[in-house]
């Protein structure tokens, strides 16, 4: 057998067992009993240990050598680029420090579900300390076999070519004016006259409207389910997807947008290469691409004033409420574009969303350079907040720094996906709009062209090209911020 189709076959043994721990992540954050969580984390980190030494069998190194001489397709070449860029990400950490990290991060996750509740920062930090301690240390690892910082060594995980430097640059270049862009669309939107619904809105009917607009919007049950946790996410293998959200029978509307946003990532998934399934070229190129796809589903598509002509009605059906001028579009679109800023991250609109971002970004990467440490992390949040939002935390850590996920599962580099995502969405939106109109599209309810553009452009090329190669092909340029400072001028402005 040729050496490149050993490493395949190798690769697609590994994938099988990452399938088998996503299912198993998934379980633990949705179907799970209390009871559970020590014995599933020791058997995630043993899956965790076995899949590293997968990873990183000797062998491997003759074997990339060996298929680097065999004669390979386009194609191919590039297939064993990302196997071998995989393997070098894998190959620089030792075992006992991947097991330290799994059994740590399974540790901070579960405490903090119920921790955050408690608003209890002291007993969170102390797991989280453990976290950031062997993120550190994996980092300097990274940074030591890649020539990279720290932070940028992390970065690479999640938005593979991007740097700090680059990062600084962007998100300096919003914060200088996102602040009076938000006061303007305050400003003008202070005279709107809005109802806001009256709950209760039950549960059953809730996952019945977003089981019904994941329809719309293409989700395959067929390969996918929707579920209940503490934190939305989407989950799962592109065979085998799976959403979560959380429900508030007081505001459908949030469970209802975070549905619509993990939908964009499922859609992503669903639509990845059969051909390369298994392969790291075949897996979704970055995490930035991967937010750009639950951001363009919920942002520039589903809060559009003409997809809310769309979901209105059904809405109203579902709820049993067709005379409630609450849940009128007219309405309903002015609800779901309000511009306030808030605390939750999640549940920000997309005006005050990207200093969400900034912030955790600011903090997580002088968190893992050493500049600043757990103790201090209260504190900046507070003064951050305050500063790009108006908004003080201090004291509520629970809608403060313990509202997120990432960090307790050691995620430090992922944050800034999301603005990145932003940002490359409303440069496909502009892209799409030259080659149709979607408007009228949306319009006439037919959103199928709009995703034949998605699948062609970005779910089909997987990992077959660079980021920048991606938007270069399909936008005809490298991310450029204008197209998202154009897109909120013009939703909110005119």
């Amino acid at each position: 057998m040729a050496f490149y189709q050993k490493l395949v076959h190798h690769n697609k043994k590994i994938s099988r067992l990452e399938h088998l721990e996503a299912i198993c992540g998934w379980d633990q954050a949705s179907m799970m009993p209390e009871g559970g969580n020590s014995a599933r984390s020791e058997a995630l980190a043993e899956l965790a240990v076995v899949k590293h030494e997968l990873s990183t069998a000797p062998h491997l190194t003759e074997w990339f050598k060996q298929a680097e001489g065999e004669q390979l397709d386009t194609e191919e070449v590039t297939s064993l680029h990302e196997m071998k860029r995989s393997w070098q990400q894998a190959n620089v950490l030792p075992a006992d420090l991947v097991e330290k990290k799994s059994l740590a991060c399974s540790k901070c996750e579960h405490a903090w579900r119920s921790q955050r509740e408690r608003n209890d920062w002291q007993g969170f930090s102390q797991n989280l300390k453990e976290v950031v301690e062997l993120t550190r240390q994996e980092a300097q690892i990274r940074a030591e076999a890649t020539g990279l910082s720290r932070y940028d060594a992390l970065l690479d995980l999640y938005e593979p070519g991007m740097t700090t430097s680059e990062l600084d640059e962007l998100f300096t270049e919003v914060k200088s004016w996102l602040p009076e862009l938000i006061q303007q669309i305050m400003e003008r939107q202070s005279q709107d006259i809005t109802i806001q619904p009256v709950g209760p809105f039950p549960v059953e009917q809730q996952e019945n409207l977003s089981r019904s607009l994941m329809t719309k919007l293409g989700f395959d049950f067929n390969h996918g389910r929707l579920d209940k946790s503490v934190h939305p996410f989407c989950g799962g293998v592109p065979t085998d997807v799976r959403i979560t959200t959380r429900y508030d029978e007081a505001d459908f509307t949030s469970a209802l947008m975070g549905v619509i946003h993990e939908t964009g990532h499922a859609r992503y998934e669903q639509g990845l290469p059969e051909k390369w399934a298994g392969l790291p070229v075949g897996k979704a190129r970055s995490m930035g691409i991967h937010e750009s796809q639950s951001l363009f589903f919920e942002m520039q598509l589903s809060r559009s004033e003409l997809f809310i002509d769309i979901l209105a009605p059904l809405a109203a059906e579902i709820f049993q409420r067709a005379d409630d001028p609450a849940l009128s579009a007219d309405n309903l679109t002015l609800l779901n574009t309000r511009v306030k800023p808030g605390y939750i991250r999640v549940d920000a609109d997309e005006a005050t969303y990207p200093a969400h971002v900034i912030l955790r970004y600011e903090i997580e990467r002088d968190l893992v350079e050493g500049k600043i440490e757990v103790e201090d992390i209260p504190e900046l949040w507070d003064k951050k907040m305050s500063e790009y939002l108006g908004l003080s935390t201090k004291g509520n850590f629970s809608d403060g720094c313990m509202q997120d996920i990432h960090w307790t599962f050691g995620a430090f580099g992922y944050f800034p996906s999301y603005t990145l995502g932003a940002m490359y969405a409303a440069q496909f939106m502009a892209a799409i709009n030259k080659e149709m109109n979607v408007d009228n599209l949306v319009r006439e309810r037919n959103l199928q062209p709009i995703f034949n553009w998605l699948d062609r452009h970005v779910w089909k090329r997987a990992s077959t090209a660079s980021t920048d190669q991606i938007l270069i092909d399909s936008t005809g340029e490298r991310l450029n911020a204008k197209y998202f400072k154009q897109h909120l001028e013009q939703r909110y402005l005119k």
